[in-house]
């Protein structure tokens, strides 16, 4: 028997850690998926000095930037408030802030909604109402559309659901032209098309975290040979895609020629994964190149995006 004085297992209470004001900031800003945050900022300036022909004022992209980076990371919020469940079931989600406990659910809720009120706010005042319509537009397509329809519903999630991460283009040119042009929706439908050769790679290493967590992403429901031909064929339409800048934007030859010799490569990438999956060699290694080679290939086009308005001429005149 347990003596009088001492305590019983069951009430034996365990005092919750006390988290550090370091650590707290830290936690607020893994919510925002600060990884997800870099790569949509790469396209969003590039965009911008496109539309501008130049160097647009140095004060309109740091606010576009500034109120992007908001929206983005409210979006990348409310998804893990939303998915915190799944998360916990996840070896590659296992040290966002609200599976370890160093914010509470209501925490994350409350920092996203006030992030997503003042980043809507942000570019409305600050650049323009049409960046802030699109600003706002971004968030429910990630936070409604994406996270609570279609996450859990099909295994096209991801193709859909990447619209929103097409946004920043829309918004970066709107801040500078006030208005979205043929050239503004063939970078739309470059990312469109780039999110599946993007993500799907990545599903297929954490298979069996999506499976566990109950999320039908493709690279989780079929198997490699299938997945591979949807990078392929997504990868092809993404650079076909990414020449017709040249015609409807009067893309240069720094542009054109960077978009012909990076998007070749990324599908020899693609290819490449593709018939190590037909001989069944394809590992998670195979599919992560892919993946890192995603990112390489867009940040290497919009750096050339960028550069484009200040080296020569167009290839031709834009229709």
């Amino acid at each position: 028997m347990l003596e009088a004085d001492t305590p019983a297992p069951a009430e034996v209470s365990q005092q919750p850690e006390k988290i550090s004001l370091k650590r707290k900031i830290k936690a607020f800003v893994m919510l925002t998926k600060p990884q997800v945050i870099e790569l949509l900022l790469v396209t969003t300036a590039p965009t911008m000095m496109f539309a501008a022909g130049g160097m647009p004022s140095f004060w309109l992209i740091i606010n576009t930037l500034i109120g992007g980076a908001m929206a983005a990371g409210a979006s990348g919020a409310f998804n893990c408030y939303i998915d915190r469940e799944a998360d916990r079931l996840m070896k590659r989600t296992e040290k966002r802030p609200l599976v370890t406990g160093e914010l509470t659910d209501r925490e994350a809720l409350i920092f996203a909604w006030v992030l997503a009120i003042v980043s809507i706010a942000y570019l409305t005042f600050l650049v323009n109402p049409l960046a802030g319509a699109l600003g706002l537009a971004a968030i429910l397509l990630y936070v409604v559309f994406y996270s609570l329809i279609l996450k859990r519903r099909t295994t096209q999630n991801i193709v859909w659901g990447g619209i929103a991460g097409c946004m920043p283009v829309l918004i970066g040119w709107a801040a500078v032209e006030n208005t979205i042009s043929w050239a503004a929706i063939v970078l739309f439908m470059v990312i469109f098309l780039w999110t599946p050769p993007h993500y799907w790679p990545l599903s297929m290493k954490y298979a069996e975290d999506y499976q566990r967590a109950g999320i039908p992403m493709l690279g989780a429901t079929s198997n490699a040979k299938s997945v591979s031909v949807q990078v392929v064929l997504y990868s092809w339409a993404m650079v076909i895609c990414s020449l017709l800048l040249v015609p409807m934007g009067g893309a240069g030859w720094v542009y054109t020629v960077t978009a012909l010799v990076a998007g070749l490569w990324f599908i020899f990438q693609c290819h490449k994964l593709h018939n190590l999956a037909v001989a069944e060699k394809a590992t998670s290694r195979t599919a992560m190149t892919v993946f890192h080679g995603s990112i390489t290939y867009l940040t290497i086009l919009f750096i050339a995006l960028a550069i484009d308005p200040f080296v020569g001429s167009a290839v031709m005149p834009p229709l």
